[in-house]
C-alpha cells in the first residue's frame, strides 16, 4: 500500500518512516510538513493510505481532509489524545499516539492487511483540475463538530437547501457547504441522476417507480425517501433504464 506521512515535525516524519522501514506491506512514497503541500502531494502521488499528524500550523489535519475531493485511508499519528474520539467519529483507519510505539505500529499495520485490498484509483490525467467522484471514491463530510468518511456508493440522495446541500447516508443527514450543480458536474453520470433542481439521486438506491402526474414519475428510494421527478427528467431516465 502506497503510503504519505504529513506532520510539520521533521523527526517525527523520520522516526515514523524507520518504523515503517521493516514493513513491505507499506511502502512511503512521500512526505509533507502542512496541509497546503499534502493536497498537491496527494493529487500528484493519489496514496492509498495516509499517515496524519492532527495539529499542525495552518491548517488541521480535519481541515485538509475537508479539501480532498478524493480521501485515501488514514490513520492519525498525533500527540494529542483529546482528539481520539473525533478520529473513529470519522471512522479513521486507526489512532497512533506520539511517541509512537513500534508494538501500537504492528497492531495498525495488522489492521491494513486485515481489510479488502484498497481499489486503485484510476489515474487523473495532468490536465484535469476537477476529478470524476465515483461510486467507490470517499469523500470525508463535516458538519459542526461531527466528521464522517462516507463512500459515494453508501449516498442514496443530495437535496439543496439554499447555499447547502443535505446528504442521504445510513441514518445521517449532513449539511455541507456546497451546490447541487457542483455536485451534478463532479459525480458520475451513470450513478447519479439528477432528478430536479433540487435532488440528485443514487441510481442503485431506486426501490420503485411510479407514473405521476403531467407525465413525472415518483421515485421511492431504500431509505424511504421520496423524490418527484419532472417529465423532462423522467424521459431521461427512463432513458438511461431501458434496454
Amino acid at each position: 500500500m502506497r503510503a504519505l506521512i504529513i506532520d510539520d515535525e521533521r523527526l517525527a516524519r523520520q522516526e515514523l518512516k524507520s518504523l515503517l522501514a521493516p514493513y513491505h506491506e507499506v511502502e512511503v512514497i512521500g512526505e509533507c510538513k502542512d496541509a497546503e503541500s499534502a493536497v498537491q502531494k496527494i493529487a500528484e502521488l493519489q496514496p492509498e493510505l495516509i499517515f496524519l499528524d492532527v495539529q499542525m500550523p495552518g491548517k488541521n489535519g480535519f481541515e485538509l481532509l475537508q479539501e480532498l475531493p478524493q480521501v485515501p485511508e488514514v490513520v492519525f499519528v498525533t500527540a494529542f489524545d483529546q482528539h481520539a474520539l473525533k478520529a473513529f467519529e470519522v471512522n479513521a483507519l486507526d489512532y497512533l499516539l506520539k511517541p509512537v510505539q513500534p508494538e501500537r505500529l504492528a497492531e495498525t499495520i495488522r489492521k491494513i492487511t486485515s481489510r479488502e485490498k484498497v481499489e486503485v484509483r484510476k489515474q487523473i490525467p495532468a490536465e484535469t483540475t476537477v476529478p470524476m467522484l465515483h461510486e467507490h471514491d470517499q469523500v470525508f463530510v463535516k458538519d459542526g463538530e461531527k466528521c464522517w468518511f462516507v463512500r459515494l456508493e453508501e449516498v442514496r440522495l443530495f437535496e439543496s437547501e439554499g447555499n447547502y446541500v443535505r446528504i442521504y447516508f445510513q441514518t445521517f443527514r449532513p449539511l455541507i457547504l456546497r451546490s447541487l450543480n457542483y455536485l451534478d458536474e463532479r459525480l458520475d453520470p451513470k450513478v447519479f441522476f439528477r432528478a430536479s433542481r433540487k435532488h440528485i439521486l443514487n441510481l442503485r438506491w431506486i426501490d420503485s417507480v411510479e407514473n405521476w402526474f403531467n407525465g413525472g414519475l415518483m421515485v421511492k428510494l431504500k431509505g424511504g425517501e421520496q423524490v418527484e421527478i419532472s417529465r423532462r427528467q423522467a424521459s431521461r431516465l427512463k432513458d438511461m433504464m431501458s434496454l
